[in-house]
Formats: structure tokens, sequence, C-alpha cells
């Protein structure tokens, strides 16, 4: 599968403009058996300058944890995007094509006292009245371990019946 296999899926995913301002977001993380280990929420604020997109990312846990993402993105003259945060380890790459985004990059990903470097193949699908569907696929030494599942949407949206 490729950005491309969707060039043309409607609604236009422009990531920019989806995430400036204030974006919810509930998920799951599934082990590579499908056992459902965590749930979360996130509370997004998105600022975008016409060079970068800042992403301020508050999660809460099922369980009370709490932590914060804080991604830089920029727009590529290629159309794609390259994005960093704190515990990503260089660069995230991003193509866009039509209602979807791929990103692939390397995460140091806290597991409890520790960190576990992973890979995500992470993929986000734009659908009709505003809602969008993120699943990335968590892998380590090019094994899967786990899914991440993630719908977004907007405050004051209702999606499409």
């Amino acid at each position: 599968m490729k950005p491309a296999d969707f060039a043309a899926a409607q609604p236009k995913l422009v990531l920019e403009e989806y995430f400036a301002g204030r974006t919810q977001a509930w998920g799951l993380f599934q082990d590579r058996f499908g056992t459902v280990k965590r749930q979360f929420t996130v509370e997004i604020t998105g600022t975008w300058d016409g060079e970068q997109l800042v992403l301020d990312e508050q999660f809460l846990y099922n369980d009370g944890e709490t932590d914060q993402r804080v991604w830089t993105i920029r727009k590529r003259a290629d159309g794609g995007y390259e994005g960093r945060a704190a515990d990503v380890v260089g660069v995230a790459s991003g193509l866009s094509a039509g209602n979807a985004l791929n990103w692939a990059y390397v995460m140091d990903l806290k597991v409890g006292d520790g960190t576990l470097r992973v890979a995500f193949d992470d993929w986000m699908f734009l659908q009709p009245g505003g809602a969008m569907i993120n699943r990335a696929r968590v892998s380590k030494w090019g094994i899967d371990v786990g899914e991440v599942t993630l719908f977004f949407m907007k405050p004051g949206l209702k999606a499409a019946s």
C-alpha cells in the first residue's frame, strides 16, 4: 500500500489545515496478538504559521498516566512532510495523497521505567464529516509488536451518517 493508491480519494487531507486549532483523539494499543493493552485520549492543539505546524499532544491513559509529545512538522517542496519530536529518532517522513497520509519514523517509546526503540508505519485516512482514522503498525527489528488505532475529531463537528 502506498499513498498514491488514494490520490483520488476524498475528502483531501491537508495535514496543516486539519490539525490547525483543537483536535481530540481516542485510541488504543493492541499487542501483536490483538489484546488491548492500553487505551487513551489525546487533546491536541495545532498551530500553523505558513511554514511549520506545531502539534502539542496531551495524552491521558486509562490508568491515569499522562504524557506530552510536541511535534514540529514542515511541508517539503515535494508536498511531503517531515516531522520531529523529542522521542522520535531522527526525522519522521510523511507522504500524502488524496485522503491519506503515511508516516514512517522510529521512536523511543516509554515502557515502564525504560524505553523501547520501535518503528512506526503510520497511516491516516480523512473521512467525510471530518473524522480521521489512524492505524499504525509498531515493529522492532522488523517484527510486528503491536498496533495503535486512533480516531480524530475536530470539536463541534459531526461525522457523516
